[in-house]
């Protein structure tokens, strides 16, 4: 697991970017805007419509932090590629296999208020769903989620797989899904200001002229006394 060590309050979120490398050059344009100190992607950089090579490049540039999804995973062990719209080992640049060989399933991110837990799907499981309305017998068979939440490990999760936005408490644990850029799905970026307590969504249906939609609001509780 990557551990480092965070003391940013504004992070620009990327979630399933699916080689949409417009969409996500709109979503860096975004942050610079808004000041943001730290960009996190929650990986599936490849299989869509687009240019990886560019994407990978975008997110080296901006020194973003990210994991690896699942199709990504795929790619690398050329697995799954007779899936619509994936890419091959052989389409890409070296230094974007480097880049994707180089990221991890999960990294972990310190903060004065707890440990944040950056993953693609919940926690190691980079298939594992979380929709925001999953409730009552769908969240007691989430097997992945009860483990984060009993092991009160973490106290922000920030992942991604389903390409639905969300923000949600689980007792101590809030998990964020800042959603895909994906342009079949409803693609967005978002920045988490954590002196706020706000999770502010841009919507990127097109590149070229991103906008400011919901804000949804969160609290993390104080990390408990050594």
């Amino acid at each position: 697991m990557r551990y480092a060590r965070a003391v940013s309050t504004r992070w620009g979120l990327v979630g399933d970017i699916h080689a949409e490398d417009e969409r996500l050059a709109a979503a860096l344009a975004v942050f610079d805007g808004e000041g943001v100190e730290r960009v996190l992607f929650v990986g599936d950089v490849v299989d869509g419509v687009g240019d990886v090579d560019r994407c990978c490049a975008l997110l080296a540039a901006a020194g973003a932090l990210g994991v690896r999804g699942n199709h990504d995973r795929w790619l690398l062990a050329d697995d799954m590629r007779q899936l619509p719209r994936a890419h091959t080992r052989a389409e890409l640049a070296p230094q974007s296999l480097a880049f994707l060989e180089a990221l991890p399933a999960v990294r972990e991110l310190a903060m004065p208020f707890g440990l944040v837990l950056l993953c693609h799907g919940i926690g190691e499981h980079d298939m594992r769903r979380l929709n925001p309305d999953d409730d009552g017998y769908a969240l007691e068979v989430n097997d992945a989620l009860t483990e984060l939440v009993e092991a009160r490990r973490h106290a922000l999760v920030i992942g991604g797989h389903t390409h639905l936005r969300m923000v949600r408490r689980f007792g101590d644990l809030v998990f964020v899904n800042p959603g895909t850029l994906a342009r079949d799905a409803t693609p967005c970026c978002a920045v988490l200001d954590l002196d706020a307590g706000n999770v502010q969504f841009y919507e990127l249906d097109d590149p070229a002229a991103p906008a400011r939609s919901e804000q949804l609001a969160f609290t993390t509780r104080p990390a408990p006394a050594a």
